[in-house]
């Protein structure tokens, strides 16, 4: 076998095609293909310890979790493809070690097991996997029974499907999916076994400090394919693309002159970005916001502050909007003082 290797008794590393105690496989698995996990180290008929997943070196190495049982649940829940190692074996499967779990693996679940060989070379077969490790997905959990139960064929059914999704989708494509991810440059939507990324750029036609500023983990969404690289398969998505641009439409719903409200965004050196209407910011330059010299524009307006400016102009394409308070002060001012003036 070279180096595929489990540990044995007494911690000692035995070939993986050693002669195998099965008074401690009757202990462990009862039935063949029971499922039971056993604890991190398992006395065998002799008194010995038993397989130790800490023998299995390498990115497998089981990580401690507070509650391991909790984790593979949810592992179970998000139908997660897990790449575990194989420490053992007998004649009804294999088992896997993860998080300090023993999980078990019917041999009816293995993919490249023969199923017209006799019991011997059957039990040959399953001794070379022992060191490898198998894409598996859990299939059966019940902490109270101790049955941790995993299969390699179900991870299998799920890549052909995601292999057969990823071919269907086209740009243009609107899907449903949900949310399983946030980050800091996007969000990541389940499309139904295959993950699409919508970046945050694509999460809606405002400015978006954080993905979860907007959306929750599980939530179900509506997206738009942006791309596809089907040999990375990678899927650019887009929630804001399923909503109309405002600056398309911009200079039929607004004219310069026109006074707005809107809400302080930003606060920079040069001036302050409002927020006329989702998806849609001016800019105040710091020579419109108020009369008078002032250090610095954070001394006339705070982000948050609700604003009242005058629209100077609008570029479309350019996607700008200018703004000013100080003009929108003085035509309040004027309209006041002839509203004073007239008579009774």
């Amino acid at each position: 076998m070279g180096g595929e290797r489990v540990m044995g008794q007494m911690g000692e590393w035995v070939p993986g095609d050693a002669p195998l105690d099965e008074g401690y496989w009757e202990a462990l698995l009862r039935g063949g293909e029971s499922g039971r996990t056993v604890p991190a180290a398992v006395q065998d008929a002799r008194g010995g310890r038993g397989l130790d997943v800490s023998g299995v070196s390498g990115s497998a190495r089981p990580m401690v979790v507070e509650d391991p049982w909790k984790d593979a649940r949810q592992a179970m829940e998000r139908s997660e493809v897990l790449k575990l190692p194989v420490v053992g074996c007998n004649r009804g499967g294999v088992l896997v070690g993860w998080n300090g779990l023993r999980g078990f693996v019917p041999a009816s679940h293995l993919v490249n097991l023969s199923p017209s060989v006799d019991e011997r070379e059957r039990l040959g077969e399953l001794r070379r996997l022992v060191g490898t490790q198998l894409h598996l997905k859990i299939i059966e959990l019940d902490p109270e029974r101790g049955r941790f139960v995993l299969s390699e064929r179900a991870s299998r059914l799920d890549e052909n499907y995601r292999q057969d999704l990823l071919d269907r989708l086209c740009p243009g494509d609107i899907c449903q999916g949900r949310v399983t991810n946030l980050c800091s440059f996007g969000a990541f939507v389940d499309l139904g076994g295959l993950e699409g990324l919508v970046h945050v750029s694509e999460l809606s036609w405002g400015r978006v400090e954080h993905p979860e500023d907007v959306l929750a983990a599980g939530q179900l969404v509506e997206v738009y394919v942006l791309n596809i690289d089907r040999e990375r398969r990678r899927v650019g998505l887009s929630i804001k693309r399923l909503q109309p641009d405002p600056w398309q439409s911009v200079e039929e719903r607004y004219q310069v002159g026109q006074i707005v409200q809107g809400c302080v965004t930003h606060v920079v050196n040069f001036g302050a970005f409002v927020r006329v209407e989702d998806g849609l910011e001016g800019l105040i330059h710091v020579s419109e916001l108020a009369e008078g010299n002032f250090l610095h524009p954070c001394n006339v307006v705070q982000e948050g502050d609700v604003v009242t400016a005058c629209i100077l102009n609008i570029d479309s394409e350019q996607r700008r909007m200018g703004l000013s308070m100080r003009q929108a002060k003085e035509s309040d001012d004027q309209t006041g003082e002839e509203g004073a003036g007239a008579p009774d």
